[in-house]
């Protein structure tokens, strides 16, 4: 089994000290660090955009795991890249070419991942698995941080990690959506390597961001 890596969520930041809040999240052993973006369109919510991500990148070498709840999402991903993403999320319902959008992504040299909402079935990227990095499974209805997670999207996990497995695939399983102590065991059993988490992190255990990640890593 693949090494469990956390993925903080800035979401749940301090926004007037966003450096500094990524500075403690890679001394507090974060893998990489997860950037939420939304448009008010796709997604009911507003975030950061290119600049933002730009002006942090100088705060850590970690990757920054990009997730775009963006739409249309295709012209804006050589934005993203040249801000500073490493893994450039997109959302199949946010481009007019799924498969067109990763190719996008790969000629930027970063990694491609493809994020399926609770509702959305893995049928949809069946085929694409093996041009795939990463796949994100939603455990919460994109939009907003604090939801309650959604324990039925587990079996697409199990499912994706199944056909991984059978066809020898190398990409990643990521799920965000409300992880925190009590449920960060069931997503890694059913085969989750990435958790994302923003309120567990942040604010659990007063603050103790190192002790908040290596709880999640069940380490």
């Amino acid at each position: 089994m693949k090494k469990i890596q956390i993925s903080p969520s800035i979401l749940s930041a301090d926004f007037s000290q966003l450096g500094n809040e990524i500075k403690k999240l890679e001394k507090a052993g974060a893998d990489m660090i997860h950037v939420d973006v939304m448009d008010g369109h796709f997604v009911p919510n507003l975030t950061m955009g290119p600049p933002i991500i730009k002006a942090l990148r100088q705060y850590t070498k970690l990757p920054f795991d990009v997730h775009l709840m963006i739409s249309p999402v295709h012209k804006y991903i050589k934005d993203y890249a040249e801000a500073g993403a490493d893994i450039i999320t997109i959302h199949p319902e946010a481009t007019k070419n799924l498969k067109d959008s990763i190719l996008h992504i790969k000629k930027l040299n970063k990694k491609v991942g493809v994020s399926l909402n609770p509702e959305t079935k893995v049928d949809l990227i069946v085929e694409l698995l093996d041009s795939i990095d990463l796949v994100l499974i939603m455990s919460v209805n994109p939009g907003f941080g604090g939801q309650k997670f959604m324990p039925e999207v587990l079996d697409k996990i199990k499912e994706l990690k199944k056909m991984k497995n059978e066809k020898n695939l190398k990409f990643d399983i990521e799920i965000d959506g409300g992880i925190n102590f009590d449920n960060n065991k069931l997503a890694i059993e059913a085969g989750a390597n990435i958790l994302v988490s923003g309120t567990t992190v942040f604010k659990n255990n007063n603050g103790n961001i190192k002790k908040n990640i290596d709880l999640l890593k069940l380490s």
